[in-house]
């Protein structure tokens, strides 16, 4: 089995997760089995109770697991299909070997960071490696090499790569060069001083993937190979891409990096056939239709906290070879603009997840315009629950109806707690979490989309329908077309006759890629683009 160690310097958000997803996306092309995973250095035991605004977006795993969004690019680049155990924290870490050492494990030993923390980080690299059975483990050290929460995972990889043999490991170091405006030329001190920074810890890095506003040259790669102590092939340009993230496997294999990867490891495969990939491209470059769409949400000014939203839009236009433009709305520009003013002209408008009061009257302004002037609606998550209070104002004509969320008061709680959250205390890790089955209605818009019977789908709540009103909703035309495997449970609404307005208690951009586009948002973005040249779907 072999071992590759992404590390980086100079800043943080360079990108080490989307160079991995990439390499590991062009090592799968090469007929290897491939698995990776993100130890990340803070102290929180997962980014579940992290505010978007410090973190981003919560990118939630079949089991459950709340993690980093590094992962969701792990998952829509590559085939494989991550657990709990491809993302480590400190905090997991120092819980287990402070859990280890109240019951007695280390056998009265001080407990030390050497060799106590670093073995157990070791051993997280040992069970993926058992149970993935992968030829190629791809582990994302995060944060910045020389932040002190960062050196027990630099130190156990160090100690790991000289166990398993250097023939078996190589570490890749991605970097910054900047460009300095006022002299007109890239600085490569940055990329040396982060290297000679790794090398004090004891690693030297085989390749260095440069990240660059401009193209570097001969002599900068030159000078960098020197004074880094990296062979000249092993400087990897990787420029900011002009179109779309995407591209990015397709840089790092004009660079070579594959090849040299293969041939550091002693891995003997063909080359990446990448031909699917260049279409995909080609359809997001050049593509024969194009739609705008907007997003209604709260951390509209964040780029990471919807993440896998904005990429599942992309992902459903690629399936309708359409360029997607993201008009990204703050809900509360509707509540003191009005929904007219800002959605008219849109193809579609989706309302994704979040918490918290703020934004949530705009959302439902949303949702109401959406469903009286015939706009495609997507809702997730709480974005089926403003669906769903919009509908019970407006059409059943519920005074102040709510989410106990939002106004514990409130005399018609169209949607409620579940039963199972009432006496939780804990926040982190206690939310209805991880892949769900829902049966779909026969006949059902979602049924038509989806093309089955039973989906799964990932799930991160604590509120749900109030089934109370169940009946009520159903007679007024406002159809529960997904639910639980026991019918308790409504997972997806729409309203017959509406050109597209379906909603779901799901997240299922988490389970979107740019080659298999999700159904939901492939068809989303099919009824946009209808809706715009007033066709039919």
């Amino acid at each position: 089995m072999k071992y590759i160690f992404v590390t980086g310097g100079v800043v943080s958000s360079l990108g080490k997760g989307l160079t991995a997803a990439s390499l590991g996306t062009l090592l799968e092309n090469r007929g290897l089995k491939v698995a990776l995973q993100k130890f990340d250095p803070y102290l929180n035991v997962d980014p579940g109770t992290m505010s978007p605004y410090q973190h981003g977006e919560v990118y939630v795993l079949d089991d459950g697991a709340e993690t980093d969004l590094d992962l969701g690019h792990y998952e829509r680049f590559t085939n494989t299909r991550l657990t709990r155990l491809n993302n480590l924290t400190s905090g997991q870490v120092y819980q287990t070997v402070l859990n280890n050492e109240r019951e007695g494990k280390y056998l009265g030993k001080t407990v030390q960071v050497i060799p106590h923390v670093t073995d157990e980080i070791q051993s997280r690299i040992r069970q993926i490696a058992e149970r993935s059975q992968a030829d190629v483990i791809i582990t994302e050290i995060g944060g910045t090499t020389g932040d002190i929460e960062g050196l027990p995972f630099l130190e156990a990889i160090r100690e790991f790569a000289l166990e398993v043999g250097y023939d078996n490991a190589i570490f890749i170091h991605l970097t910054y060069v900047p460009f300095i405006k006022a002299a007109g030329e890239l600085k490569t001190k940055p990329t040396q001083q982060s290297v000679a920074k790794l090398r004090e810890i004891g690693i030297t890095p085989h390749i260095l993937v440069c990240r660059c506003e401009y193209p570097l040259d001969k002599e900068l790669r030159q000078k960098i190979s020197m004074f880094c102590n990296v062979p000249y092939e092993a400087v990897i340009e990787e420029k900011d891409v002009d179109h779309s993230i995407y591209e990015v496997p397709l840089m790092l294999q004009r660079e070579r990096l594959d090849d040299l990867v293969c041939r550091l490891l002693r891995l003997e495969t063909p080359a990446a056939n990448m031909s699917h990939w260049q279409e995909i491209i080609r359809k997001l470059i050049a593509p024969r239709h194009r739609v705008r769409v907007g997003v209604v949400g709260k951390y509209i000014e964040l780029q990471d906290a919807y993440k896998s939203v904005y990429e599942a839009i992309i992902h459903g236009g690629i399936a309708n070879d359409c360029g997607v433009e993201i008009v990204k709305i703050d809900a509360q520009e509707i509540e003191q603009q009005g929904a007219e003013k800002i959605l008219k002209g849109l193809g579609g408008v989706l309302v994704p997840g979040g918490f918290g009061e703020r934004g949530i009257e705009g959302k439902i302004q949303t949702a109401k315009y959406a469903r009286e002037h015939n706009l495609p609606y997507l809702g997730l998550c709480l974005g089926m629950q403003i669906a769903t209070i919009e509908f019970g104002r407006h059409v059943l004509k519920l005074d102040k109806a709510h989410s106990t969320e939002f106004d514990p008061a409130t005399p018609h709680p169209v949607i409620a707690m579940l039963d199972a959250q009432r006496n939780i205390t804990q926040k982190g890790g206690t939310m209805r979490l991880g892949s769900q089955p829902c049966d779909l209605k026969a006949g059902s818009r979602a049924a038509q989309i989806y093309g089955a019977a039973t989906v799964n789908e990932r799930h991160r709540h604590r509120y749900e329908f109030n089934n109370a009103y169940r009946e009520q909703y159903e007679a007024a035309g406002f159809h529960c077309s997904g639910t639980s495997a026991d019918g308790k449970l409504v997972e997806m609404i729409e309203v017959p006759g509406h050109p597209f307005y379906l909603a779901t208690q799901a997240h299922p951009e988490f389970q979107s890629k740019p080659h298999q586009p999700h159904p939901l948002f492939r068809g989303f973005i099919a009824a946009a683009h209808a809706h715009i040249h007033h066709r039919p779907i």
